[in-house]
């Protein structure tokens, strides 16, 4: 086995004693996942795990195939958004992810453990290293995307994906609040350590419409993403509105029978940017 530095910061003046890559185990010789995508927010409440399942929603609607690896292990809502409740299984060989009606696979804590409201009460080299396992333990098979619905902030997650986890490329999401602009600049800080390739942002909740009168409401403000954007160098992917609709089939667990044209829009900017984007085939 070599030895290697990938993704660390220091890899530059590295004095070789980086961690030795490990041999691959019976689960990621059964899997071959061809683009990982983290979707990253600075601090939460910005609807980062609904942006997730939309994306990986709209990616499935077009034909691909796509499985989601929720790390965000102390609050996890991705299988309550999908409305899947079976728990995952284990063999030999490792661990089989639960399925959605539609077929997007998922791996979560929360199908893990007996009751979906038991408190995870961990600290965090323990949550770090379940991360972890959910990438070189699953069973993912072929998928053409794998979305990764990190916690939020800069923590001890973050960290682990980026060192362990051959990411593609990094969703950042945001709302218009003056505060969480100043947390997402610090999250783009912290890709740019690990030399993140970022997709680009979205600007979550930046309005809503009046069910009366159509009228554009600005509620947290009036939405800074595109500015944002510009002043980190990335790619502007564009605006969301809060949508009532969103928010009762989440709760419903039906996400995938919610449309969003303007979701579709910024999937088609993400695809121009992957690899298997048949641009760049």
């Amino acid at each position: 086995m070599e030895s290697s530095c990938s993704g660390c910061p220091t890899e530059s003046s590295c004095s070789g004693t980086c961690p030795t890559v490990p041999e691959q185990t019976e689960a990621q010789k059964l899997s071959d996942v061809k683009n990982v995508i983290a979707v990253m927010s600075g601090k939460g409440g910005v609807g980062k795990s609904s942006v997730t399942s939309m994306l990986a929603v709209s990616l499935m609607r077009q034909g691909y195939k796509v499985g989601v690896l929720d790390a965000d292990i102390t609050g996890p809502s991705i299988p309550k958004i999908f409305g899947v409740s079976t728990k995952t299984e284990a063999s030999e060989f490792g661990i089989t992810p639960s399925t959605t009606e539609n077929g997007i696979k998922i791996i979560s804590l929360n199908l893990m453990i007996e009751n979906e409201d038991d408190p995870v009460v961990w600290r965090g080299p323990i949550i770090s290293q379940l991360v972890k396992q959910f990438w070189t333990d699953v069973i993912w098979g072929n998928l053409d995307y794998l979305l990764i619905d990190l916690p939020p902030g800069t923590g001890d997650v973050p960290i682990s994906v980026f060192q362990s986890i051959p990411v593609d490329g990094v969703v950042m999401v945001s709302s218009p609040q003056q505060l969480a602009n100043m947390v997402v600049r610090k999250a783009i800080k912290m890709g740019n350590l690990y030399e993140a390739n970022f997709y680009g942002l979205i600007e979550n909740m930046a309005y809503v419409e009046c069910p009366d009168c159509d009228k554009r409401l600005e509620i947290f403000g009036k939405p800074h993403g595109e500015q944002e954007a510009k002043a980190n160098n990335i790619p502007y992917l564009g605006e969301l509105p809060i949508d009532p609709k969103l928010a009762e089939m989440a709760d419903a667990g039906k996400i995938e029978e919610y449309h969003s044209d303007k979701f579709d829009q910024i999937t088609k900017q993400i695809l121009q940017q992957t690899s298997d984007s048949p641009e760049n085939k």
